[in-house]
């Protein structure tokens, strides 16, 4: 299988760093609004878009990927027909060591020596068989859910799975 990307942030070996009120100057989190569509409606399939492996997601993915599914629910159901959730949110604050590449950097600064790196920001950790991202519709919806959420799985960096379930 081809290497996909966002390799930097992709996988975790470290413990999360969450502490918000120790931690200085963390972008903003691209996300806003986490449910869209008609939130008190009666649907009887649930669709969800889970993820197969260990990792982090990048909370500018998490934005591109609702975007994608969001302008395809709305441009082929109008709101009252669908209801889309986001079921993480990016805890975790990402750090760089930024590098300076040009002339003269070399005096500027230290390499690797203290590199802990400042907030560049923020990723959702998931586990397998995690919910990212749920649409709920009416049966002859399902088709249309299943594309918003496979358009939304390309934006993503690692491999997802569509699982569709009925309401008992």
């Amino acid at each position: 299988m081809p290497e996909r990307p966002a390799r930097c942030y992709r996988y975790f070996d470290t413990p999360p760093y969450t502490r918000k009120e120790y931690i200085k100057g963390i972008p903003q989190p691209k996300v806003t609004k986490f449910t869209y569509g008609n939130v008190k409606g009666d649907f009887a399939v649930t669709v969800r878009l889970v993820s197969l492996e260990y990792g982090q997601i990048r909370h500018n993915a998490i934005e591109s990927a609702r975007l994608a599914a969001t302008r395809y629910l709305s441009k082929k159901l109008s709101e009252t027909q669908y209801h889309f959730q986001i079921c993480i949110y990016p805890h975790h604050v990402l750090r760089e060591n930024r590098m300076m590449a040009f002339a003269g950097a070399d005096r500027l600064q230290d390499g690797m020596r203290r590199a802990f790196g400042k907030p560049a920001g923020t990723a959702a950790r998931v586990k397998p068989m995690q919910t990212i991202f749920m649409a709920r519709v009416n049966p002859e919806h399902v088709e249309i859910a299943k594309e918003a959420l496979r358009r939304s799985s390309t934006k993503l960096a690692m491999p997802c799975r569509i699982i569709i379930e009925t309401a008992k």
